[in-house]
């Protein structure tokens, strides 16, 4: 087990970022030119390096950011390991917007559609980052859903289900990349994230079903997004549950 930290929001870097856990490794990018896209590819790219040099030796990383992005990344470099892992995708959005979807233009809300081969493919073909296919992905308990992603869902084979319903026959077979955004957790139980959307599980019911899918022993890297405000980070609240996420990995 490795504890990586990427003290990013997209391709803005928070180097005062706090984090549940101290990370054993931090990086970073050298600042770059070009669009938004291909300055996260270069980041991603060192992403993906370090996750795949990680998996190699038989070691699961955790992998902290600032958003879902991040793990673009991640997944590319359990592909660079020889696993083409399935996703388990714990979070209040779907990040299923593309380019052409989205009415915000929020980058942050396109992460998991591009982890299956569509939207901007700067990353992607930057990153050699592989589609995942539809079947081999659970979204778990996204209940702040923008119409076109209501729309793409409705026709595709991703798999939807509330935290009571994670673990068991719905997981993927094989590998797993399990990610966690935190703003999944009810705002109530959890204060201080930048994109709250009411009425989700308490903290310990997210931490419970996040464990039921360690327990599997198939987990291959754990990507938690710290999506909160600047000066507002319930760290405090979330370290006792990610330390017992360590202890499982």
């Amino acid at each position: 087990m490795t504890v990586l930290a990427v003290p990013y929001h997209l391709d803005d870097h928070h180097p005062d970022l706090e984090f549940p856990v101290e990370p054993e490794r931090t990086t970073a990018a050298r600042p770059g030119r070009g669009t938004p896209w291909e300055r996260m590819a270069e980041l991603y790219e060192t992403v993906a390096r370090e996750v795949a040099a990680e998996v190699q030796q038989d070691r699961t990383p955790l992998v902290m950011s600032g958003d879902c992005t991040t793990s673009l990344g991640v997944v590319a470099g359990i592909q660079r390991a020889g696993i083409r892992p399935g996703i388990v995708w714990f979070d209040a959005h779907g990040d299923l917007q593309t380019p052409q979807s989205t009415t915000s233009g929020y980058l942050g809300g396109m992460p998991l559609r591009m982890l299956l081969g569509e939207g901007n493919p700067t990353v992607a073909k930057t990153i050699d980052l592989q589609p995942v296919p539809e079947s081999e992905v659970v979204l778990v308990d996204a209940r702040d859903l923008d119409p076109p992603e209501v729309d793409y869902l409705a026709g595709s084979a991703i798999r939807t289900c509330g935290i009571a319903d994670v673990a068991g026959d719905l997981l993927p077979s094989g590998a797993l990349y399990l990610h966690l955004d935190l703003d999944v957790v009810d705002p109530t139980s959890l204060p201080g994230l930048l994109f709250p959307s009411p009425g989700g599980p308490a903290l310990r019911e997210v931490a419970d079903a996040v464990r039921a899918v360690l327990s599997t022993g198939r987990v291959a890297a754990l990507g938690l997004a710290c999506t909160w405000q600047p000066g507002r980070a319930p760290v405090e609240s979330v370290r006792p549950m990610v330390e017992q996420f360590l202890a499982a990995l």
